[in-house]
């Protein structure tokens, strides 16, 4: 491929992603400096803006997922290495080897600390080599400009995504417990790989990976899911789902729905609007004590198309807390709906389709 050293070598990273993280550094760059001169009144005897900050916008804005880029690992990596800079330079007066010591201690202290961040290094050997600014503020330096700078940069970081809607700082994915207040582990997680299969394998591999592990471990489900989802993508949810739905409106009193439940045998029951649109659902457990209508009681819907591969609701369905997923249209009219029951029983039929007969073995 002519363009192939262009192409992105971080996964999932897009044209837009990169596009919004060019213009986040260059604003939140921007924005440090002139505030950091602002606040600090601008004197020579103080840099306003501090190398590193720049390595420190490349992960803030491009990669901001990665546990590198949070908020503690900005401000205390950068803060806590210019501290053992101006520390060692302090006792050590010759420059090469003041190099060496300052950025291996500044790693050590960054892992105690838990704010591993590649840009501290670099704040490292600023304290060492900055020169007659950086030696006038002596013990200053660390504090400002430079936690000044991280702290800005960082407030800078989530309004901007905050503004372009993504999440920062990044929280990895719950782990997935029972619903059912056992010490049972949920559905999804007692098949397939376990979190000691995780372990072992980032142990086999002895390399250290810039992922949460919590992320990584909801990569590996995803991965698993997208592959099941490839394998029957032909099975699709108005292929298995329920068309003549028993369901219910916002004034339907508590105990009506509730009789409906017990005379049709299921669990939940879509609840409609007066344009006949979904607005939710209501199930036994709101149900079991209920007095008045089914309104104030209404939960969030979980809901896909009719064109959707009904593989993808498993993650739904076995979660511990969803019984159906509403099949609708654009207009959240509802079309149908698919059970527990419906897709074990599909998953069940195209296993057996798959297996081999005993004949053709």
């Amino acid at each position: 491929m002519a363009f192939r050293l262009f192409v992105p070598i971080l996964a999932g990273a897009t044209l837009r992603e990169r596009i919004v993280a060019c213009i986040g550094a260059m604003i939140g760059i921007a924005l440090t400096g002139g505030i950091s001169g602002l606040t600090l009144g601008g004197g020579p005897h103080i840099p306003l803006l501090v190398a590193p900050m720049g390595a420190s916008a490349v992960l803030l804005f491009a990669v901001p997922a990665s546990p590198l880029a949070q908020p503690w690992s900005i401000i205390g990596g950068n803060t806590i290495s210019a501290l053992v800079g101006v520390i060692v330079v302090h006792f050590v007066h010759e420059p090469v080897l003041a190099t060496g010591i300052a950025v291996a201690l500044a790693i050590a202290a960054m892992s105690f600390a838990r704010c591993l961040h590649p840009p501290g290094g670099a704040a490292a050997l600023t304290a060492v080599f900055g020169g007659p600014a950086v030696i006038s503020a002596g013990f200053l330096f660390p504090f400002v400009p430079v936690a000044v700078n991280s702290i800005l940069l960082v407030a800078l970081g989530y309004g901007f995504h905050k503004l372009t809607r993504r999440k920062y700082p990044h929280v990895p994915g719950p782990v997935p417990t029972s619903s059912h207040g056992t010490i049972d582990p949920p559905a999804q997680l007692r098949v397939g790989f376990r979190s000691e299969d995780i372990d072992a394998a980032l142990g086999a591999l002895d390399e250290t990976f810039d992922i949460d592990r919590n992320d990584l471990d909801r990569l590996l489900r995803q991965v698993e899911l997208q592959a099941m989802v490839r394998a029957h993508k032909t099975l699709l949810c108005e292929d298995i789902m329920s068309r003549d739905v028993i369901s219910v409106d916002e004034h339907t009193s508590a105990d009506a729905a509730r009789q409906l439940l017990l005379d049709h045998n299921i669990r939940t029951l879509p609840v409609i609007n007066a344009e006949a649109k979904l607005v939710g659902t209501v199930g036994l457990r709101e149900l079991a004590m209920a007095a008045g209508t089914v309104g104030p009681l209404i939960s969030p819907a979980a809901t896909a198309a009719a064109s959707s591969a009904a593989m993808e609701l498993l993650p739904v369905l076995t979660d511990g807390r969803s019984h159906a997923v509403m099949i609708v249209d654009d207009e959240r009219h509802v079309l149908g709906l698919i059970t527990q029951t419906d897709l074990l029983a599909a998953t069940a039929r195209l296993q057996n389709t798959d297996r081999p007969s005993a004949e053709a073995v």
